[in-house]
C-alpha cells in the first residue's frame, strides 16, 4: 500500500511546531518501505492552509513536535493521520519508526 508521510522540517530536523516549519519532507512509502522523498516550500502560515495544502499533495499521515487542536481537525477531515508529540529526529528514521509501529508519540508541544 503506498502512503505519502509528510515531516515538517527546520533546520534539517522534526520541526516542534508544525505551522512554523521551513519546508515539509514528504516520503513516498509503499509496501512499508521508502520509495522516495522530496522537500517542498509551505505557503505562508495561516490558521488552517496547511492541513488543506498538505492534503491536496495528497499526504496521508504527519509527523509533528506539536500541533494545536484546530489543525488537529482539520488534518483528521482531510483524512491525514497525525503524529504529534514525537522528539526530534532525522527525518528519515521517524519516517521508518512510523513504518516499523515503533514511533513514540509524547506530549503536544503546542498548547493552542
Amino acid at each position: 500500500m503506498k502512503k505519502l508521510i509528510a515531516i515538517p522540517i527546520a533546520n534539517g530536523q522534526l520541526c516542534a511546531h508544525f505551522g512554523h516549519c521551513e519546508k515539509f519532507w514528504i516520503f513516498t512509502t509503499e509496501n512499508g518501505k521508502i520509495k522516495s522523498d522530496e522537500l517542498i516550500t509551505p505557503p505562508p502560515h495561516e490558521p488552517g492552509l496547511l492541513p488543506r495544502f498538505l492534503g491536496e499533495k495528497g499526504v496521508n499521515a504527519i509527523i509533528a513536535g506539536g500541533m494545536g487542536s484546530r489543525a488537529q481537525g482539520l488534518f483528521s477531515q482531510n483524512s491525514i493521520d497525525v503524529y504529534f508529540g514525537v522528539e526530534v529526529d532525522e527525518p528519515k528514521n521517524l519516517v521508518q519508526k512510523l513504518l516499523n509501529n515503533t514511533l513514540v508519540s509524547g506530549v503536544n508541544l503546542c498548547d493552542h
